[in-house]
């Protein structure tokens, strides 16, 4: 290939159809024209799409990345295209960390994270420039609730749009996992039994995607409100240790800590696989696993991110991605669908707009994208897609 050739990151932006129509109108309208913004979300090329836009609308953009999910290839990519992007692949939270602290260094006047990993520290350091930004998951909104008084800007949560809780979350995360699952381990669905913990919009995708592929699939959720919506949605709901037991496939996409634990060693079948699609590497407590007194060897395969953990009494289980978000881990990590992020992205970009005009004030903390926000950008999606 020759070094003229595009990349895999030209074909997905180019792919980002109202990402592209949205930075056409921002270099003329130019929303950011002056203003930094500061982002700490997954350096993949579907981000490359959504930050290039932000530049057209005159921004400057200083990057970095979430725990495992930093593509090298489009942080190149960003840098060529004079986007500050200092994100660096890694799975070492003390790595990760000094990067957030580069950002927040710069001061930037907006905000796009993905996690609270920004904002959690605003509201330890707070600056005044700040006019606010945009939270991407429900992991970060879980972890920034407690701090809205202290946080006191306006703050958007793209979790919480119907586009993205329809689009990306149910659709797209159901089908990455399941992809992901394939990529991984090569393994058939047909006949397996699989336990998907948590059953909001990514658990219900989720769940979807394996039944369809015919495994046999239980759902374990703390709210019986929605374990009676997942039993009349068709699927089996065990008590917890039952569903623990019996699982060929664990699948946890809860935003919650700990989820699946060291205790959990003694329910867990020979051969099991354990997966995580939730944010934060945090839902499957690997590192408790690893070092339970039950555990004798662990196996890791080179390059494939599996690792299998042998336990005294000769069952073995399998850990995919070291408990990080396996649609971004692991052998050849596409994560969620073009059309799904770009109008996750397109959300984004037009939530950062309405906080840069001064359309929202520190009332709108942490919550969820104003409702006209969702009707433009589902009426223009549909303009294009019709």
């Amino acid at each position: 290939m020759s070094a003229e050739s595009p990349s895999r990151v030209d074909w997905i932006t180019s792919n980002c159809q109202l990402l592209a129509a949205t930075a056409a109108e921002f270099l003329e309208t130019k929303p950011f024209d002056g203003l930094s913004i500061g982002t700490a979300i997954h350096l993949e090329p579907k981000t490359a799409a959504l930050l290039t836009t932000l530049k057209a609308g005159g921004a400057h953009v200083i990057a970095t990345g979430n725990l495992n999910s930093t593509q090298p290839a489009t942080v190149e990519w960003l840098k060529a295209r004079g986007i500050q992007a200092i994100g660096v692949a890694t799975t070492e939270a003390t790595a990760h960390e000094s990067t957030i602290e580069a950002i927040l260094a710069e001061k930037p006047d907006l905000l796009l994270d993905n996690g609270g990993d920004l904002f959690a520290r605003v509201a330890e350091n707070p600056y005044v420039r700040l006019k606010g930004g945009t939270e991407e998951t429900t992991s970060g909104r879980m972890r920034l609730m407690p701090l809205r008084d202290r946080l006191n800007l306006p703050i958007l949560v793209i979790n919480d749009s119907p586009i993205k809780q329809f689009a990306e979350n149910r659709h797209a995360v159901g089908q990455s996992l399941f992809e992901s699952y394939m990529r991984f381990t090569n393994r058939a669905t047909q006949g397996r039994r699989v336990t998907v913990f948590g059953y909001g919009a990514c658990g219900k995708g989720t769940a979807a995607c394996f039944r369809n592929a015919f495994a046999t699939v239980s759902v374990v959720d703390i709210d019986p409100v929605t374990t009676l919506e997942a039993h009349l949605d068709g699927f089996a709901t065990p008590p917890r240790d039952e569903a623990i037991v019996s699982a060929d496939v664990i699948v946890t996409v809860t935003g919650a800590p700990h989820v699946i634990g060291a205790a959990d060693l003694t329910l867990l079948k020979d051969g099991a696989i354990l997966m995580n699609g939730g944010h934060f590497p945090h839902e499957i407590d690997v590192a408790a696993i690893r070092q339970s007194p039950l555990v004798e060897q662990a196996i890791r395969y080179e390059g494939e991110s599996i690792e299998t953990l042998r336990l005294a009494d000769g069952r073995a289980i399998h850990i995919l991605g070291g408990g990080h978000m396996a649609n971004l881990a692991g052998p050849r990590p596409l994560g969620n669908t073009v059309e799904s992020m770009d109008l996750g992205f397109t959300l984004q970009a037009r939530c950062l707009e309405l906080i840069a005009k001064g359309g929202v004030d520190a009332s709108a903390c942490v919550v969820p994208v104003p409702p006209a926000i969702d009707r433009a950008v589902a009426e223009a999606y549909l303009a294009l897609n019709r």
